[in-house]
């Protein structure tokens, strides 16, 4: 994260540089602003009408100042109705504000802070911390060509220190996380093979603070992890489990399992893919990059819980060493597995990490997974799968992607699926069939949560981005990064 965040109690008519400006729907300003139309002689509240921004938000144009103002510039926004305003909706706006400052060569962007029913200022704060940092993310490390840099540097609050330092504080530890998740995603294959997504963990791990074990060929044999090994035995980088720990530094209040599929690309195996869009399979590790990014954060931000985060990472290619279809497999808690598609690999993956997992002692188990096609079917591209063996742990972390803006979907786990993963030969098939694809892969995940309470989050369509947007661009968005902090937070504060 390269924008910086501070406070400052000064007038909106005091500061230099640019001044963002929300516009609420039918053409009104924010109390804080309104003085800035007197003092222009009312030319603001006309450039506003004659380019029509009606405030629907995220709507955005540069103005001057017309020389009246210290500023140099201003940043009109939409932010919506003050009556059905959202946290989301200051994410939006202020991403697509901070966007339009850099664009414009700003440095410093100072920004009022609106009012939000029933949000707390530091929570107002947050949410535009968030949205102005993923707004203004770029993953440029590949270039040779040295591309324009965003020149926005800092964005300060119109408000006393005090009063929002809470919310930037755990503001920039969520953009921090879903920018680390974004840089995994986005890196090429050839560059974040499995031992070099440990090697990254391990560097994040003594960074932050936490303890961190990496699992190798060897050792992964030793513990019996049989489906890991399957799915990675056809590359030449050997298949690894990471498990990164966060321990506060009193006793911990409860222990959270956190595991991610770690797929650092997927051709499919023998059972390959088409060959359209197969570059993006770089990103099938987007459960385990917002994983780490999370682990990350969580010791930024010293919950007074231990968290567990276990990534299974593997590559999946056809070579002559590779798993086949009709191979059985035996998994880290004994069962046989019969494979049916090889390109049903990251629930292999999971099943083992997730019996780890199970076995560190944890109270509850989430897993993250670009998991099935099924689901971006039933959901679209924005919508996170959502299944689980405890409703309260559901509707906790619905709560937590409303809050976070990420969508989340209750499905079903209907037992009388579980015959369509019966097997002639093994104790269970790794894939049921085209009906119901989402479902069947969450009932096979579930045999191997060893009975603790557990949810899974399909997130295969939100986690990569077709095209822009006011909370960055297209490639890997870190999804479930927030969901997840947002969530370990209520969870904290109900122990």
């Amino acid at each position: 994260m390269t924008v910086r965040f501070t406070a400052e109690r000064r007038s909106p008519v005091e500061v230099t540089d640019t001044l963002l400006v929300p516009v609420e729907t039918g053409e009104s300003f924010d109390p804080s602003i309104q003085e800035l139309d007197r003092i222009l002689n009312g030319k603001l509240c006309e450039s506003v009408r004659d380019l029509g921004l009606t405030g629907r938000v995220g709507q955005v144009a540069v103005l001057s100042t017309w020389g009246q103002l210290p500023a140099q510039r201003l940043v009109v926004v939409g932010v919506g109705s003050p009556e059905t305003r959202t946290a989301d909706d200051i994410r939006r706006a202020w991403g697509a504000a901070a966007q339009a400052a850099a664009e414009a060569g700003a440095r410093t962007l100072y920004s009022p802070l609106p009012v939000v029913a029933g949000l707390e200022l530091d929570a107002v704060c947050r949410a535009s911390v968030e949205g102005a940092g993923l707004g203004t993310y770029r993953f440029l490390e590949y270039r040779t060509r040295m591309e324009p840099a965003l020149s926005l540097e800092q964005v300060v609050f119109l408000a006393a220190p005090e009063e929002v330092e809470r919310g930037i504080r755990r503001g920039e530890a969520a953009v921090e996380a879903v920018c680390l998740a974004r840089d995994l995603v986005n890196r090429p294959g050839n560059d974040l093979p499995p031992e070099r997504l440990a090697g990254l963990a391990w560097e994040i791990a003594e960074r932050a603070g936490l303890e961190c074990r990496v699992f190798d060929r060897g050792a992964l044999e030793e513990l019996g992890a049989g489906a890991i090994l399957a799915v990675g035995q056809g590359s030449r980088h050997e298949p690894h489990l990471i498990h990164l720990v966060y321990r506060p530094a009193g006793q911990p209040l409860a222990s959270v399992g956190l595991v991610g599929k770690g797929v650092t690309f997927d051709t499919g195996g023998i059972s390959i893919k088409p060959a359209e869009g197969m570059e993006r399979m770089k990103g099938d590790m987007a459960g385990a990059a917002a994983v780490i990014g999370v682990m990350q954060a969580v010791a930024k931000l010293r919950l007074p819980i231990a968290v567990h985060g276990v990534v299974a990472a593997a590559e999946n290619m056809p070579d002559g060493a590779a798993f086949r279809p009709g191979d059985i497999l035996r998994a880290l808690n004994g069962k046989t597995i019969e494979v049916i598609s090889t390109d049903a690999e990251g629930r292999l993956l999971l099943a083992d990490a997730l019996t780890y997992t199970a076995r560190q002692g944890v109270d509850l188990m989430i897993d993250l997974a670009t998991l099935t096609g099924a689901c971006v079917v039933a959901l679209g591209k924005q919508g996170t799968g959502l299944f689980g063996t405890d409703r309260a742990l559901v509707d906790a972390l619905v709560r937590a992607g409303e809050r976070a803006g990420e969508r989340l979907w209750p499905m079903p786990l209907w037992d009388e699926y579980r015959e369509l993963l019966k097997s002639e030969h093994a104790d269970i098939k790794n894939t049921g069939g085209r009906w119901g694809g989402a479902i069947n892969a969450a009932l096979f995940l579930r045999e191997f949560t060893e009975g603790v309470t557990w949810a899974h989050l399909d997130i295969a369509g939100p986690a990569w981005a077709e095209r822009s947007g006011p909370l960055g661009p297209a490639g890997g968005t870190g999804h479930g990064v927030r969901t997840l902090l947002y969530f370990l937070e209520e969870y904290t504060a109900g122990r």
